[in-house]
């Protein structure tokens, strides 16, 4: 046994006892021998702290006490030490009173150094049964305490409520358990597909520190090296193929470790958690691990991996959850919009100017638990408020003396940009609106919402809705305001196209417009001749007919064959001195604007790349929105006169009877003959020429027009009459 032993030898014979203590060293080296001459004095050295004692070897007979006396007082304090009764008084009752008190041995004290070795023997003997029953106890001791404490760690980890607890409470079990120096818990990223360190803990006894990633201390566990896994490590190896994996020392020098050297430098050994990731455990017990810390270990691990599966589950449950909860919130709430929209579009359709649609909309929204106020910008520029509810002017004025530089005007003119919502989530935390810090905060709002209001041609302005705090700013509700803007938008077209028919003044502008992608620049650049429009018909499918007048030394149909645009050219009529082409094509840039503001063309003159325009102008749309709509597509266009046009009641109750009155179809066909020269005489075109023009037979287009007159010639006669 290479073990030292410590032995206390009592004898009151001072001689003896020193010579025993000699002999017993000389018999044995794992002996060291303590003489000791009374039972007192025995009592006295087991006291104290800083010796510890193997065996005890005591006489019999002794002055104050006796050996049997002895052992009482010693198995008082440890039930198990080896006490050997070593008497030179030997009898049959000494050693049945010996054994009935429990020593150890009895041997009787003899002549001759056999005695010692016999002696010997005895001590070494009884001291490795002692040694080894003591730590057969304390393993016990231990595993009962691992077990305890794991099914306490087990409780911990059903009550974790995140995986990071879970890590943490793992690792900080395992580094507890006997032989674990420390340990560590990585997780796998999906997303990445790598495992990360989350978790490391070294053992009470070790210097290194340990960390995680919520501290942010140096990761002094785990090695630095191995801290994001390879594909060729230990970890990863264990981890994708779901398998235990012990690394050694000795046995895988080609193999490099996870924990650090200072910490691990005999044995680890990695659990997989599943598909979370692996718990790595190491010691540098030269044996390895006991069998029975590895078995707990992967209780652990797999106690752990449980832990995990649920806090997963519940994880995904809260989410589950709490989208439902957010779901039902915004349909509790987009039905009370939706409400709102419904009353608002009642208001709206009631409204007959556009005053009363703009504040029936913030009226109405203002009104709301959740819209602090509600108001509405037009498009100029700077754009300004119009209509307001919910909020005193001073904040509105506010708005106009800050020009374009409000963050108010810059989110309105975006909006007019992006031509769809745009939305502020938090005023207080945007550096463009510090400077309306003050006003959140008094008025309560926090977000704010802008909208376009438009008919899809045309912007009117925008809608912005002020919102306290909450809930955020849902799809859905973003797109239920912009439908509400868009019903904006054709309620106020709506109202100025019938304000414009009740009216007889109107607006008459003249263009002059050098830009060579007018179509008719290009045409009289080509034809190196002037051109005359004698009328456009709009047509509703993206297509137009135009009749247009050149000299009788010009042909236009070599162009037209040449050129996408047109799709067909055919002369109506052919004169002495000028010739009436029908031309039809795809809808043009300048025909989608004025078709967007309701305008007409009153006429067209062209000549050397240059055309004169005289645009009939509805009184409800602004002059410089227009101009500022055709410049956009061709920037070589000056305005060169504005008129006040007025008309006579009669005509413009005539217009309102061809508008009412006329199908499309009647009205091409009308325009058409009048355009063409039909009602000439002699005509300057036919029918069948005409029908050609608009992709018609000639029996419908005759159709079309006879209807058209005779509506006519009833309004002249019957209509009028009355």
């Amino acid at each position: 046994m290479s073990q030292q032993i410590s032995v206390l030898v009592v004898d009151n014979e001072p001689g003896f006892a020193g010579l025993a203590s000699e002999m017993l060293e000389r018999e044995h080296d794992a002996i060291a021998a303590t003489p000791t001459t009374s039972a007192p004095e025995a009592l006295e050295y087991l006291e104290g702290n800083e010796h510890a004692v193997d065996c005890i070897v005591s006489d019999y007979e002794m002055a104050e006490l006796t050996g049997l006396e002895l052992l009482e007082r010693v198995r008082a304090v440890n039930p198990e030490l080896p006490f050997i009764l070593f008497t030179g008084r030997g009898s049959e009752a000494v050693a049945s009173e010996a054994i009935d008190a429990g020593v150890t041995q009895y041997l009787q004290k003899q002549s001759g150094k056999e005695q010692y070795t016999l002696l010997a023997n005895q001590i070494t003997n009884a001291v490795a049964q002692y040694r080894a029953e003591t730590e057969l106890r304390e393993s016990e001791r231990r595993y009962e305490r691992t077990v305890t404490t794991l099914h306490e760690t087990t409780r911990e980890l059903m009550r974790a409520e995140t995986k990071d607890e879970i890590y943490e409470s793992a690792v900080e079990t395992a580094a507890e358990m006997r032989d674990v120096t420390a340990a560590a818990a990585y997780a796998f990223e999906p997303t990445q597909r790598v495992l990360e360190h989350v978790a490391s803990e070294s053992s009470s006894s070790s210097t290194s520190t340990s960390s995680s990633p919520s501290t942010g201390e140096s990761r002094a566990v785990v090695d630095p090296a191995v801290d994001t896994p390879r594909s060729d490590d230990l970890i990863w190896e264990a981890f994708s193929e779901g398998v235990v994996r012990e690394y050694d020392e000795q046995a895988h020098a080609s193999v490099s470790g996870i924990l650090r050297t200072e910490l691990v430098t005999r044995s680890e050994v990695v659990v997989p958690l599943g598909s979370h990731g692996a718990l790595v455990a190491g010691t540098t017990d030269s044996d390895g691990f006991a069998e029975t810390t590895t078995e707990v270990v992967q209780i652990l691990a797999a106690n752990t991996e449980a832990a995990l599966d649920r806090a997963e589950r519940e994880q995904l449950l809260r989410e589950h959850d709490r989208t439902l909860t957010e779901q039902n919130e915004e349909l509790t709430r987009l039905n009370h919009i939706n409400e709102i929209v419904r009353e608002i579009n009642h208001g709206v359709a009631q409204a007959s100017t556009r005053t009363e649609v703009e504040t029936t909309v913030c009226d109405r929204l203002a009104d709301t638990d959740r819209y602090r106020f509600a108001w509405i910008a037009n498009t100029d520029d700077p754009p300004e408020p119009t209509t307001w509810e919910g909020v005193d002017a001073t904040y509105m004025d506010r708005i106009r003396d800050g020009g374009s530089q409000t963050p108010e005007s810059k989110l309105v003119r975006q909006t007019l940009t992006a031509e769809q919502p745009c939305v502020i989530r938090d005023v207080l935390e945007t550096d463009a609106w510090d400077q309306r810090r003050a006003e959140a905060l008094t008025y309560g709002f926090q977000r704010v919402l802008a909208v376009p209001v438009t008919d899809g041609d045309r912007e009117f302005g925008v809608l912005l809705v002020h919102i306290g705090g909450g809930e955020d700013i849902g799809d859905a509700e973003r797109e239920v305001l912009a439908e509400l803007g868009e019903t904006i938008g054709h309620a106020i077209h709506s109202i100025e196209r019938t304000r414009a028919m009740l009216t007889d003044s109107r607006l008459e502008l003249e263009l002059e417009c050098r830009d060579s992608r007018l179509l008719f620049n290009r045409l009289t650049t080509r034809i190196e001749a002037s051109l005359t429009v004698a009328g456009v018909i709009d047509r509703s499918d993206d297509e137009f007919v135009c009749f247009v007048s050149t000299p009788s030394s010009a042909d236009i149909r070599p162009v037209a064959e040449e050129w996408a645009a047109l799709e067909t050219c055919s002369i109506v009529s052919d004169g002495e001195d000028e010739t009436l082409f029908e031309m039809t094509g795809s809808t043009t840039p300048l025909l989608d604007v004025l078709r967007t503001y309701d305008v007409t063309i009153r006429s067209v003159t062209a000549e050397a790349g240059v055309s004169t325009l005289v645009l009939d102008v509805p009184k409800r749309v602004e002059a410089r929105t227009l101009i500022e709509a055709i410049t956009e597509r061709y920037p070589e266009t000056e305005l060169e006169a504005r008129r006040e046009t007025t008309s006579t009641r009669s005509a413009r109750q005539l217009d309102t009877y061809l508008e009412e009155e006329l199908t499309d179809k009647q009205h091409e066909a009308l325009q058409a003959a009048f355009y063409s020269g039909f009602f000439e005489w002699p005509r300057d075109s036919t029918g069948e020429d005409l029908a050609a023009a608009l992709d018609v037979s000639s029996p419908t287009y005759h159709y079309h027009l006879r209807a058209a007159e005779r509506k006519l010639v009833t309004l002249a006669l019957d209509g009028h009459s009355n």
